[in-house]
Parts: C-alpha cells; sequence; structure tokens
C-alpha cells in the first residue's frame, strides 16, 4: 500500500509549476533577474500604472510574488502563500482588464490563471508531498484558509481600488486639460 496517491502527485506538480513560475516572475520585479527590471525599474512602471507609491508597490509584488510562489512550491504555510500569490495576481490582472482577456492583445489571462491556481492550492491544501504535511500542518490549518484569503480580498480590493480612482483622476485631469479642438 502507498502512502501518497495520485491526488498527492498532481497537487505536487501543480504546486511545482504554478510556484516556480510565481517565484521567477517575483525574482524579475525584486532582484532583476530572468530579464526583469529590479525594484527601480518595476517601481517606475508600477507608478505609471497607478500604483503608487512605485517602490513600496513593487517590493510588495514582488515579495507576494516570490515568497508566495516559494512557498507553494515547497508546500509550506499554504493557504497564506496561496492568498499572498493570487492577491499580486489580482493587482496585476487589474492592469490588463482594459485589454481584454487574452495575454496576446496584453490581457489578464496570464495573471487569471496564476491566481486562480494559487487561490486553489490554498483551498485544496498541499498535499502529502509537502513540507506543510512533514510538519504536521502546524501552518496549514482549516481556519487559515478563510482567513488568508478575507484577508487578503480585502488588502487587494483597497490597493486596486485606490489605484483605479488615481487612474480615473489622472484620465480626467488628461481630458481637462486639452480643451476644445473647434471654436464655436
Amino acid at each position: 500500500m502507498s502512502c501518497y496517491d495520485r491526488r498527492d502527485l498532481g497537487l505536487l506538480l501543480l504546486r511545482l509549476g504554478t510556484g516556480g513560475v510565481l517565484a521567477a516572475h517575483g525574482a524579475q520585479k525584486l532582484f532583476g533577474w530572468f530579464g526583469g527590471h529590479g525594484i527601480e525599474g518595476t517601481g517606475q512602471f508600477m507608478e505609471s500604472v497607478g500604483y503608487a507609491p512605485g517602490r513600496a508597490s513593487a517590493t510588495a509584488a514582488g515579495l507576494a510574488e516570490t515568497g508566495g510562489g516559494a512557498l507553494l512550491a515547497l508546500g509550506l504555510a499554504t493557504p497564506a502563500a496561496g492568498a499572498a500569490a493570487a492577491g499580486a495576481m489580482a493587482g496585476a490582472a487589474a492592469v490588463h482588464v482594459p485589454n481584454g482577456f487574452f495575454a496576446q492583445e496584453g490581457g489578464y489571462e496570464y495573471a487569471a490563471t496564476l491566481g486562480l491556481a494559487a487561490a486553489g492550492l490554498a483551498v485544496a491544501g498541499p498535499g502529502r508531498l509537502s513540507l506543510d504535511h512533514a510538519v504536521g500542518h502546524v501552518f496549514d490549518r482549516g481556519w487559515m484558509v478563510p482567513a488568508a484569503l478575507g484577508v487578503t480580498a480585502a488588502v487587494t480590493a483597497a490597493v486596486v481600488g485606490a489605484r483605479n480612482c488615481r487612474v480615473r483622476r489622472t484620465a480626467e485631469e488628461a481630458a481637462g486639460r486639452q480643451g476644445t479642438l473647434f471654436e464655436e
């Protein structure tokens, strides 16, 4: 009799793939690895799309992606790791929504896929081939799932909402400065 089943193997593969991609994506922001722009370049980008202050936003996103991704891959603190990564991806998706769904058009497909996979892992748990299982699930209790997802949802809603207000205000100010093209 095996102590692992195909569900455990499936969760391991999903954790390694999703967590690895998220960790690499975050390392681009934090360290400039894998062709990324590091904190300074990412901070400038974040500022340009309405996340202010840019450097702090880049740091928060980079930590959520790198840390959340690494912890997901390891299967450690899975509820918090999945929630953090999902929150970061919700923030990224908000930037891409105006471009539609598909990534080839600059849409939110990629961010949504990573975010949903991370949230799904937070809910499903890491499986038996994980550090959470090895340490007796001390960082993976049932109550931690709704707590982590709830706190992350509230913080993400506040951050994305503030960003959307900044973007809307900037667009209105730009429209007000344009003036009329023709006088009647």
